[in-house]
C-alpha cells in the first residue's frame, strides 16, 4: 500500500514538473518576468536544440526619448540554451517568425528574434508614421539587450539578413558596445532613393548574352499585353487576389520593369528564361516566378507600405531602368518607386542618414563579418570596410541574395569560422556538423 502511494506521490511531482515548466515557471521564465513586468511572456514550441522558447509581447514606447507618447505591442521570440553561452540577436527588417538562424546554428548560441517596430503582428493601426525611423527602431533593439545581459552573460553576435542586415549594421554604428560582432548577410548601404549603381549592376553582370535575354523576355511580355494580361487576371481570380491599389496593367508593368533587378538578386538562371516565342501563360508564369506579380495585390500593397516609407525617407532605394521597353510602357512614368509609398503621408528623404552609417562601418567597423553574394542587385550597394579594421567581407562570385555560410567552399567557411573563434573567444568548430 505504501509503494503505491509513493508511486503515485512520485506520478504528482512529475506531473506538477512538467504542468509548471508547461506554463513558464522555470528559472528563465521567472527571470524574464523580473525583467520584464509588463509583458505578454508566453511558452512556445521549442526550435531544435533549445531547452526553452518564449514569445515576448513588449509595450515598447513609441518614443524613446519621450515615454509618455505612448506604446505598442512589440514581438519577440527568445530561444533558450545556455545562459553562458553566446546570444545571437536578429535584427529582423520587416515582420518575423520564430525561425533559427544560421548564426545561432553555427555557435550553438541562445537567439533573440526581434520583429521590426510597425512591421507584422508589431504594427499598430493607425500607424504612427513620425516614429518609424531607424533610430526608434536602434534603442528597441538597445533596451532588450541592455536588459538581457544581466542574464546572459557570454558573448552577443547580431546579425540579419537584407534589411535586417543593414539594420545590424545600423545598430553596430549606433550601440557599437552592445554586440562583441556583427554578421550581416547581404545588406546594402545605399546612397539614393534611386541609387544608379543597382541600374548599373544589372547591366554589367554575367554575360552580354544572358542581359539580351533579359531584355527580350521583358519586350515579349508587353509586346503579348493583352494575352499576358488575361492569364493574370486568371491568376489573380484564383488565387483570389485584388488589385485596386496597383491595378493588372499597371502591375504587369512594374513587374517587368522589376524584372532585371529580380533576376540577378535572386540568381536565376539564363536558360530558364522563356523564348520570345512562348505562349502567354509561360510569359507570366515565368515573370511572376522573377518578379513576383503577388507582390502588388492589395494585401502586401499594405505590407509593405512600412518598408517603402523607411527606404524613401532615410534607407534609400533603387530605381528602375526604363530604356530596354521605354517605347513599350504605356502606364507607368516614373522611375521612381515612390508610387508604393503610403498616401498622405509627407516623406522628405534624409541622405545624411546613411552617410553616417557608411563612414561608421567603412572606418571604424571592426568585428564585422558581411556576407555578399557577387550576383546579388544589392552586392552592387555593399559598403566596404578599410583595409586596416579587423573585419572581414566573404563575397561568392556567382552567389544571390540567399547566399549564407553553407554556400561558400570549404577554405572560405573554414575563414570564417576561425575569424568568429577568434572574435568570440571560442573553441574550435565541427565544420561539417553545423554547415550542412
Amino acid at each position: 500500500m505504501k509503494s503505491i502511494q509513493r508511486l503515485l506521490l512520485l506520478l504528482c511531482v512529475v506531473l506538477s514538473s512538467h504542468f509548471a515548466s508547461a506554463q513558464g515557471t522555470s528559472d528563465l521564465h521567472q527571470k524574464l518576468t523580473a525583467l520584464f513586468p509588463k509583458a505578454e511572456i508566453t511558452v512556445i514550441e521549442n526550435l531544435e536544440g533549445y531547452s526553452e522558447s518564449y514569445q515576448l509581447i513588449l509595450d515598447e514606447p513609441l518614443d524613446h526619448k519621450n515615454p509618455q507618447k505612448g506604446t505598442f505591442k512589440h514581438y519577440v521570440y527568445l530561444s533558450h540554451f545556455n545562459f553562458n553561452s553566446p546570444m545571437v540577436i536578429e535584427t529582423h527588417g520587416y515582420n518575423t517568425n520564430n525561425i533559427k538562424s544560421e548564426v545561432s546554428k553555427l555557435l550553438n548560441a541562445n537567439q533573440i528574434a526581434v520583429e521590426y517596430r510597425f512591421y507584422g503582428k508589431s504594427r499598430p493601426e493607425p500607424l504612427p508614421w513620425e516614429y518609424l525611423t531607424n533610430d526608434q527602431a536602434i534603442a528597441d533593439y538597445h533596451d532588450l539587450v541592455v536588459k538581457l545581459k544581466q542574464i546572459y552573460t557570454g558573448k552577443w553576435i547580431s546579425t540579419g539578413i537584407s534589411k535586417g542586415g543593414e539594420t545590424a549594421l545600423i545598430y553596430k554604428s549606433k550601440y557599437p558596445n552592445d554586440v562583441d560582432v556583427a554578421m550581416p548577410y547581404v545588406a546594402p548601404l545605399i546612397n539614393t532613393t534611386e541609387d544608379p549603381r543597382t541600374v548599373e549592376h544589372t547591366k554589367t553582370v554575367g554575360t552580354a548574352e544572358c542581359r539580351a535575354k533579359i531584355t527580350a523576355f521583358q519586350r515579349a511580355v508587353l509586346e503579348n499585353r493583352e494575352a499576358v494580361l488575361k492569364e493574370f487576371k486568371q491568376y489573380a481570380e484564383a488565387k483570389k487576389m485584388t488589385f485596386t491599389e496597383v491595378p493588372l496593367a499597371e502591375a504587369l508593368e512594374y513587374a517587368v520593369l522589376e524584372f532585371p533587378f529580380s533576376f540577378w538578386q535572386w540568381g536565376g538562371k539564363c536558360e530558364a528564361i522563356p523564348a520570345v516565342t512562348a505562349t502567354p501563360k509561360e510569359l507570366f508564369d515565368y515573370l511572376d516566378e522573377v518578379s513576383g506579380v503577388r507582390t502588388y495585390n492589395d494585401k502586401m500593397y499594405f505590407h509593405y507600405l512600412p518598408s517603402y516609407y523607411q527606404h524613401l525617407k532615410e534607407l534609400g532605394y533603387y530605381g528602375f531602368d526604363f530604356s530596354p521597353v521605354a517605347d513599350l510602357l504605356q502606364v507607368v512614368k516614373s522611375t521612381s518607386n515612390d508610387r508604393f509609398a503610403p498616401k498622405g503621408v509627407a516623406i522628405k528623404y534624409n541622405p545624411k542618414y546613411i552617410k553616417e552609417m557608411r563612414k561608421y562601418v567603412e572606418n571604424k567597423g571592426n568585428r564585422i563579418l558581411y556576407i555578399y553574394g557577387g550576383y546579388d542587385t544589392w552586392y552592387s550597394c555593399a559598403p566596404t570596410p578599410d583595409s586596416k579594421l579587423d573585419a572581414l567581407k566573404m563575397v561568392l562570385p556567382t552567389g544571390s541574395h540567399t547566399t549564407r555560410v553553407k554556400d561558400f567552399p570549404e577554405n572560405d567557411r573554414k575563414r570564417i569560422m576561425e575569424t568568429l573563434s577568434r572574435w568570440l573567444d571560442l573553441k574550435a568548430f565541427d565544420d561539417k556538423a553545423e554547415l550542412n
